[in-house]
């Protein structure tokens, strides 16, 4: 069952470090086998919401995304980012039917 990998950026503290993190993470996370459906900011939000920036990106299951995030290329990519931003991640899974 496909699973979906959620991240939204609570607080952008170092740009360059969040660079430095994208261009190490997006790599990781295709070889991992991600596939990223969307990112950026939200064109509206509803009931509470904020406007910050989303990445959906989806893997063929909870073990691959989890795998993925453990991996060494991926930790790679965290130490980058360090106390760049205040992110909220989880993993997802589909839905049925």
């Amino acid at each position: 069952m496909s699973a979906y990998w959620i991240c939204v950026y609570k607080a952008v503290h170092d740009q360059d470090k969040v660079t430095a993190y994208a261009e190490l993470a997006g790599p990781a996370i295709k070889a991992g086998g991600g596939r990223f459906l969307a990112r950026g900011n939200p064109e509206a939000t509803f009931e509470q919401a904020e406007m910050t920036r989303t990445v959906l990106i989806e893997f063929e299951s909870v073990a691959a995304a989890v795998a993925t995030h453990d991996s060494e290329a991926y930790q790679e990519a965290l130490r980058a980012l360090g106390d760049g931003a205040d992110r909220d991640l989880r993993v997802v899974p589909g839905a049925e039917g």
